[in-house]
């Protein structure tokens, strides 16, 4: 991959929004530590944004607590005294406990230190969505008002779904938010799809390997729906269509002399022509125009469609502030819900493991290109849900793993050594930053596959 070819505008504005994501979720999380510490009166040490290996980009003490910002961006974390963590410091463990002590408090003040930064984040993933909802509402499309079925990838055709299909059922039940119908097949391993095709009823199976077959060829949205192509709404800046001539308001009727009614039609016929020349015919007013550009490696060439909202029936959902509170703790349960099962898919076996992690670069690339606050937000509220899921797992190095000990202690009476801990917090270390080591190593694989 040429290093000319990335857009890094984009690029920038996508780690803007990832930094700025993760700067609060990371935060708040520590926060939640912090507080019950220091109520607890336990000693912080130190308070860190991002990891400080070898230098901090600054740091500041006030009081007992050195606050500080690190240079590696992939987390944070304080420093308890006497608390066996990422900081392995050893030579303090080795001497004799003291009032000010992580080590020295009771085991249900311990916990609660422990449990404090899930708490938080999922705290946060719920006042973020109730707040969306409060400020943004809800509105989609149902499903049984697509008024041009749906549109569908190379996969979905391979099992026998078409364009134009309109969704009736996933095993016999009526699905109204159409953004569910991908998680159906995908985690709950739904067996067919009904759709209404020349105006019958036609049943779809699903085969057992499809949801694997998904998840390797990264095309989650299998289905989406099917929008004309009303016009060129705008156009990116230095962008392929740009250099070429294309402006707002143009329509593009064909590529390489293949229709293009539907966006998803002109959309696929781009990305087929990746690097090579292509011929466009344009209408522009009353004039009738050919257009030649060659495609980017991208796939992509930089026009956005005119908004299609007014051809379709759209759902329209106002919440008042106490409405939006159930709402948010319903949205949160259901991404809780939606990623467990991914996780369960993983461990299952029935996809590959490699081809379903990521690092902070595929993080990254699921923010949008320009600075969207709806979508900033939405991203936030579930990183900081898959966050407190990931930590609260009785894993060594992480929360859960400090909680089930500590839950042993309580239910036993009996309190693992200090030596115990250490070795199961190297054991925990090792393994998590080898597995961000080896999904970093992934993503910088296939940015240069």
């Amino acid at each position: 991959m040429s290093l000319l070819a990335i857009n890094w505008a984009e690029v920038g504005v996508k780690a803007g929004q990832f930094i700025l994501s993760f700067s609060i979720i990371v935060v708040l999380h520590e926060l939640g530590h912090f507080l019950p510490a220091r109520w607890f009166k336990c000693r912080v040490e130190k308070f860190y944004l991002f990891f400080n290996p070898w230098f901090s980009l600054f740091k500041k003490k006030i009081g007992e607590t050195e606050y500080g910002l690190g240079w590696v961006p992939f987390g944070g974390y304080v420093k308890i005294s006497g608390m066996v963590d990422e900081s392995m410091d050893k030579e303090q463990m080795k001497q004799p406990a003291q009032p000010w002590e992580f080590r020295s408090k009771p085991a249900w003040q311990r916990l609660i230190i422990m449990l404090g930064g899930v708490t938080v984040n999922l705290i946060l993933g719920f006042l973020i969505y109730a707040g969306m909802l409060w400020y943004w509402g809800e509105s989609y499309v149902p499903t049984n008002k697509f008024t041009y079925g749906i549109a569908t990838d190379s996969l979905a055709q391979s099992i026998g779904l078409r364009d134009g299909d309109k969704v009736l059922s996933v095993d016999g039940k009526y699905i109204d938010r159409f953004n569910k119908i991908p998680l159906k097949v995908i985690l709950e391993g739904a067996n067919t799809i009904e759709v209404e095709r020349d105006g019958k009823p036609v049943s779809v199976n699903i085969p057992e390997d499809f949801a694997a077959k998904l998840i390797h060829f990264k095309t989650i949205n299998f289905i989406d729906m099917r929008v004309p192509f009303l016009g060129v709404d705008s156009v990116a800046d230095t962008s392929a269509a740009a250099n070429a001539g294309i402006l707002a308001n143009d329509r593009i009727i064909a590529v390489n002399g293949k229709s293009t009614a539907f966006f998803h039609d002109f959309r696929k016929t781009v990305q087929t022509n990746k690097g090579k020349e292509v011929n466009m015919v344009v209408l522009r007013g009353t004039d009738t125009l050919q257009v030649a550009m060659t495609v980017p490696a991208s796939g992509t060439i930089g026009v956005y469609n005119m908004s299609p909202k007014d051809q379709f029936e759209v759902k329209e959902i106002s919440y008042g502030f106490l409405e939006a509170i159930p709402a948010g703790f319903k949205k949160s349960i259901e991404t809780l819900e939606s990623y467990w099962l991914q996780l369960k898919l993983i461990f299952s076996g029935k996809v590959n493991t490699n081809e379903s992690l990521g690092s902070v670069i595929s993080i990254g690339k699921m923010f949008a290109p320009q600075w969207d606050w709806m979508q900033f937000w939405s991203l936030t509220a579930f990183f900081s849900l898959v966050l407190a899921l990931m930590n609260i797992l009785p894993i060594p190095g992480l929360d859960g793993g400090h909680a089930l000990f500590t839950i042993f202690e309580m239910v036993s009476g009996r309190k693992p050594s200090d030596k115990f801990m250490e070795y199961a917090q190297m054991v925990g270390m090792v393994l998590l930053l080898g597995l961000m080591a080896y999904a970093l190593g992934l993503d910088i694989f296939r940015l240069f596959k």
